[in-house]
């Protein structure tokens, strides 16, 4: 099946329209016509080779919502005319200790919705700025959301469970006071999810502008981090950060208001390392630094059905697929409250 995509033919080379082929339908597949799709600041990493190891044509896009256009013979949980997504994941051994725990995500056989291994044209995965997708039905995931919100639950596939799950395996909820480091588009949903959990949230931010905006999300109480004053009035006072910044920086600084056998999750992925933390930071309270990366299909159900009873979407904008890369500028930038979503309609015209 031929469709029309965005994608980029080389990492110095802008985002262009081409066209592109799906596999046709197996027995346990899902043909999906994408309404929506998130775009990720792992979209830019990747189609620019930031992170190394992409390969082209790249046709990035893992934040994917539509509806079920047709299903295999063994597929029983999906019919024609649902509401679906997909996330990153379209894959993975089916055999490890991490598969068999709902935890594809640490699978070393993991297939990711874009730039994975696979038998299709072209040799690897292509993903969801797109037209359609085909995807076995263990890696498709039932939206409950009204149609309506349809756009603005597509970032909840990588940003949402990216700061759901380490939320939920720190035991965020009532009575713990929280940190999230960074208001954009993963920061901007971890403030929603704690909020939702019952936490105290804390939000960073090195943006005097955006204290009110980290209010209306949720936040009990906002930090300029480039204010000394209100940092040190949060020393040794946090159960657990949940630090979004995609960008080198400090860490020493957050880990400082870790009370004792506090954690620091990392799961923003800057394209250069952190300048190491001093060992002092940790050892005299027991401090902990972690990571943590997307979700198993499990918790990212979990996620959009909790989601889903809560109210709970991104904030986004809409933008036409010729649109993506004055999108990947303006995010860059910061320009962007608080995730792009392409309107999937666009790539017909």
């Amino acid at each position: 099946m031929s469709i029309r995509a965005y994608g980029a033919h080389a990492s110095d080379q802008p985002l262009v329209a081409l066209d592109i082929t799906r596999r046709a339908t197996g027995p346990d597949d899902v043909r999906i016509d994408i309404a929506y799709c998130g775009v990720c600041h792992s979209d830019l990493h990747q189609v620019r080779a930031e992170w190394g190891g992409t390969l082209f044509p790249c046709v990035p896009g893992h934040e994917i919502v539509g509806k079920v256009a047709q299903v295999g013979s063994a597929v029983t949980g999906f019919k024609p005319g649902d509401l679906v997504g997909v996330g990153c994941i379209v894959d993975s051994c089916r055999q490890c200790a991490e598969c068999a725990d709902g935890l594809e995500n640490y699978c070393d056989g993991m297939v990711g919705t874009y730039n994975g291994g696979t038998s299709d044209a072209p040799g690897h995965t292509l993903g969801g700025y797109a037209q359609a997708i085909v995807v076995d039905q263990r890696y498709v995931l039932r939206i409950r959301h009204p149609e309506a919100d349809l756009a603005a639950v597509a970032p909840l596939l990588c940003a949402g469970i990216t700061t759901w799950s380490p939320l939920r395996h720190w035991q965020v909820g009532p009575g713990r006071k929280v940190g999230v480091v960074g208001i954009g588009g993963l920061g901007h949903m971890g403030i929603k999810l704690a909020h939702a959990l019952g936490a105290h949230v804390v939000a960073f931010t090195t943006s005097e502008g955006k204290r009110e905006e980290a209010r209306k999300l949720g936040a009990d109480e906002v930090v300029v981090s480039r204010n000394e004053e209100e940092m040190a009035a949060q020393r040794n006072s946090l159960d657990f950060i949940l630090n979004t910044v995609a960008a080198p920086h400090d860490l020493d600084a957050y880990l400082s208001l870790l009370r004792r056998d506090g954690t620091m999750a990392l799961v923003g992925a800057p394209a250069t390392p952190h300048p190491s933390p001093q060992v002092f930071n940790l050892i005299m309270k027991r401090r902990r630094l972690a990571g943590s990366l997307i979700g198993g299909i499990r918790e990212t159900q979990e996620m959009l059905d909790f989601c889903a009873e809560h109210g709970i979407t991104a904030d986004i904008e809409m933008i036409r697929a010729e649109q993506i890369n004055d999108a990947y500028e303006r995010m860059l930038s910061g320009d962007v409250r608080y995730r792009f979503v392409i309107d999937n309609a666009s790539l017909a015209d």
